[in-house]
Order: structure tokens, then sequence, then C-alpha cells
């Protein structure tokens, strides 16, 4: 029975609303039970739709193709092949990118469980919090929900006809200023911009508001850890597309 001044139980359809209505009632929930298995399936379901709608309008060698103009290491080593050469290692990189592509829900999992692992750690040595893993994992894929419209936009962009020579997959939609910027710019920078994403920030602010809430910490304390995560992160993408551009 619900004692007075409990909030009533949420199904994972109301959860999952509510993550993008009115997120604290979410996270608190994840408190009574940090099931997380909606938002995965969701993101099953989403990364298979935008995926194929890239096997099949854009194509895996199209994608090969583009990556490998908007590298400068890359563009120097195709540079070295001939020409039936540079087609079967174009052919090469397509099906490896296929192939990971694919299986992008079970490496999304993984990067999940380690994710979920530094906060845990974060938060309840370094703030002296007492949430479970399996809260921190559930926060992890409620506050990821708004990637899945970026994808879904994605999708609804291919299918309506987005240049394939124009297409980035791993920056397929122009929520950033990332997008936005021509092949000429260095990759080390066109990776920093396209680093603060719209969507990117919307999720930040979810974990912040998820981990504060389950922590049972300070939001500011929270998004001083969050955010510190989140620039180390983008300071080692940069790092590491300077090495390769």
């Amino acid at each position: 029975m619900q004692q007075a001044g409990e909030s009533a139980a949420l199904s994972q359809v109301e959860r999952v609303v509510d993550t993008f209505v009115a997120p604290t009632k979410t996270f608190i929930d994840i408190r009574r039970n940090a099931s997380w298995w909606l938002p995965f399936l969701l993101s099953i379901l989403v990364s298979i739709a935008f995926v194929t709608s890239v096997d099949r309008k854009i194509g895996f060698d199209q994608v090969a193709q583009t990556n490998i103009n908007r590298n400068a290491t890359a563009q120097q080593s195709m540079s070295n092949l001939t020409d039936v050469q540079r087609d079967q290692a174009i052919h090469r990189i397509a099906g490896f990118t296929k192939v990971v592509s694919y299986c992008f829900p079970v490496l999304g999992l993984i990067f999940a469980l380690i994710c979920a692992g530094i906060l845990m750690l974060t938060f309840n040595f370094g703030l002296g919090a007492k949430s479970s893993y399996k809260e921190y994992l559930a926060v992890w894929f409620y506050a990821g929900l708004p990637f899945l419209i970026k994808f879904i936009l994605a999708a609804i962009a291919i299918f309506a006809g987005v240049s394939a020579e124009q297409f980035d997959m791993n920056n397929p939609v122009g929520t950033n200023v990332g997008w936005y910027l021509s092949s000429d710019v260095p990759l080390w920078l066109r990776t920093l911009f396209s680093s603060v994403d719209i969507f990117t920030i919307w999720v930040v602010v979810l974990l912040i508001l998820g981990c504060s809430t389950i922590a049972r910490v300070k939001r500011s304390s929270a998004a001083i850890v969050i955010i510190g995560w989140w620039v180390l992160i983008i300071l080692g993408g940069t790092i590491m597309a300077a090495i390769q551009g």
C-alpha cells in the first residue's frame, strides 16, 4: 500500500515519457526499481532503423569513402595504392564499418556497463554516496534517451534524400557547429565543435539530474563530476583526431 507522501510507482513507459517532460520523477522512481530494459530495447530498435537506412540509402562503401575524404592520414595512405588496391581497401573498410554498425547495441551496452561503473566509483567513493551499480546503469540508459531522437531525425533525413557524398555517419544531423564545417577544416577542430551537440548537452543535463537524485548529492556537485568527465572525453577525442588528421 502506498504511504502518505510517497510518489506513485511509475511504469516503464511512464518513465520514458517523464524523462522528456518531468525527468526528476523518473530518477526518483529508479530508487524504487532500477530496471532499464525499456530504454535499452528502444535503443536497439532505433539503432537498427538508423543503420538499415544508411545501408539501403547511402551504402557503406560511400560511408567508408566519406570517412577517408575527411581524414588526411587516410587520404595519404590511399594515395599510395593502385586503383584496384584502393577499391579493395574501401570495400574492406566498408565491411568492417557495416558489421560494427549493426553490432552497435552490443557495443553500446558494454560502454554503458563501463560508464555506470565509473559513475558509481566517482560518486560513491568521491562524494560518499551509497547508490547501487544498477541505479547508475538505469540513470545512464534513461538519460541517453534524447540520443534516440537524434538518430530518428538522421534516419528521416536519409530517407528524405540527404546527399550521400556529404553524409557523415559519425555526425549525421546538423545539431552542432562541427556538422556545418567543410572537410577542409582540420579534423581535430571539426571533432571539437561536433562534441558540443544540442542532444549531448541535453543528455549531460539529464545525467546531472539523475546522478544527483539517486546519489542524494547537490546538483552542483553532480554537475562538477559529470561535466568534468565530459570535458575529459572531449579533450581525448580532440587529441586523437589531431593525431589522425
